[in-house]
């Protein structure tokens, strides 16, 4: 299955509509396979990058703020949203991985202020 995570630098993008920049794991159930990929978006679009989750048959997104139109088309579509998420991206993964995740989560990385510099 794959993993895509909305992102802005080292964090988990605030706005999935203005996201310029995605991470996409491939994850078997147990542990990641491969390295993670990071993929530029050409424009901010929430339809755009919901055409995108489609064609790449991502199964678990993980996001900030979200609209809840495209929230219901990504989950009628079969897909787990973890929406809301705040902090380091890298422990977002770690915890979908742990099967942790929760929408709504601050992640323990977010407490530094240079989260949203």
């Amino acid at each position: 299955m794959k993993i895509l995570i909305t992102i802005q630098g080292n964090f988990v993008a605030p706005r999935f509509d203005m996201v310029s920049e995605v991470l996409i794991a491939s994850y078997d159930g147990q542990q990641l396979i491969g390295k993670p990929r990071t993929i530029l978006i050409s424009r901010p679009s929430a339809d755009e990058l919901c055409s995108f989750i489609t064609k790449e048959e991502i199964a678990i997104v993980v996001c900030g703020g979200i609209e809840e139109r495209h929230y219901k088309y990504l989950t009628w579509r079969k897909m787990m949203v973890f929406d809301s998420i705040i902090g380091p991206h890298a422990e977002a993964l770690q915890m979908v991985i742990e099967n942790r995740l929760v929408p709504g989560t601050i992640l323990p990385g977010a407490a530094g202020d240079e989260a949203w510099a």
